[in-house]
């Protein structure tokens, strides 16, 4: 196997990771704002409970998508971890908080405390999620490096009306996804409340969805170059998109809220495929100057460590996904609140 198919390899690996972190955390962040919409306490422990036990074991994949980044391609993680240093912070700051909250929460009845720590968790959710689009988007838009690919700019800089747009997207996108999680996860007035939910929830994506689309057309230069020679393939990927989205909305008029769920995590995998498929073979693009970018060749570690580590992804890839199985099938099934429960 040679470098070439290894680098071509870690770049899809790395999606894949990022892709599972989507999925799978996507819904207990966008847990939080929904949270606030239910005002008896019992409902929200319910949605608290469903995400409880798993929430945790979901940020293995971050983690991993970030060790793999580190061992794949170094200079990138140098570059975006030292650029995308105060994002990366407040995202640190909200991940910790939103896990406090969770904790926090019932540990007093008092009404005021346990209204406080719900805020606490909704905010924190959501500014997470928000700022996981915000870099998405920027990595997409481009930022700008200097000839040894360090960054030149200041956090405002990140904070770009496209990196905004699609950090919107993404908290809509969570929310969306979570909304139908929850849907597994309760039943009785709850359950038909959320399953009414959809009816905004997928709507609303599907607005921030398009939008997203036609300002990266009309606004991003270096993407519609990507588009214009990638036509079939990414608009395959785009029409799938809109396709499983939309069959959220049958699904759950047919009943079959299982594969709702399924089609919302269809929705983030084909947006991720977008993504990829738009910037590759870029990692990091640089603006206004295109030359610095890093790509999947300049940005990688060596042939030998590529090598190493894809033997190490063979053996580590199964015993994460195992583990992820294993989560959802001890907590599956609906919520019972018990005494020990949060």
């Amino acid at each position: 196997m040679n470098a070439m198919d290894l680098n071509t390899i870690w770049f899809v690996l790395v999606c894949v990771l990022l892709t599972g972190y989507a999925v799978l955390d996507g819904f207990d962040l966008g847990t939080g704002p929904l949270l606030l919409l239910v005002k008896d306490d019992s409902e929200r422990r319910v949605f608290l409970n469903a995400i409880g036990p798993i929430w945790n074991g979901n940020e293995v994949w971050l983690v991993t998508a970030g060790g793999a980044l580190f061992a794949a391609f170094p200079y990138v993680y140098a570059t975006v971890f030292s650029g995308f240093y105060d994002t990366f912070m407040l995202l640190l700051f909200a991940l910790i908080f939103r896990a406090t909250a969770i904790e926090f929460r019932s540990q007093r009845p008092s009404r005021l405390w346990r209204s406080a720590w719900d805020l606490a968790f909704a905010v924190s959710s959501l500014t997470s999620a928000l700022l996981v689009g915000i870099a998405i988007g920027n990595l997409a838009w481009g930022i700008p490096l200097d000839a040894n690919h360090e960054f030149q700019g200041t956090l405002l800089t990140l904070l770009n009306p496209y990196a905004l747009c699609v950090g919107v997207t993404t908290v809509l996108l969570f929310v969306m996804h979570a909304n139908l999680y929850l849907i597994l996860k309760t039943e009785g007035a709850l359950h038909a409340r959320l399953l009414h939910w959809t009816k905004f929830t997928v709507p609303a994506y599907l607005v921030a969805f398009f939008s997203m689309n036609a300002a990266t057309l009309l606004l991003s230069p270096h993407i519609a170059t990507a588009i214009r020679n990638r036509a079939p393939v990414l608009v395959a990927i785009f029409v799938a998109s809109i396709a499983v989205t939309l069959n959220i909305l049958r699904e759950i008029k047919h009943g079959h809220e299982g594969r709702a769920f399924v089609s919302s995590a269809l929705s983030i995998i084909t947006l991720m495929m977008l993504f990829g498929a738009a910037i590759f073979p870029n990692l990091v693009v640089s603006t206004p100057t295109l030359a610095n970018s890093l790509n999947i060749y300049n940005g990688s570690a060596t042939d030998k460590s590529l090598g190493f580590m894809f033997v190490v992804a063979l053996i580590g890839m199964p015993i994460v996904l195992a583990y992820t199985v294993t989560i959802y099938y001890v907590f599956r099934g609906k919520v019972q609140l018990t005494d020990e429960s949060y």
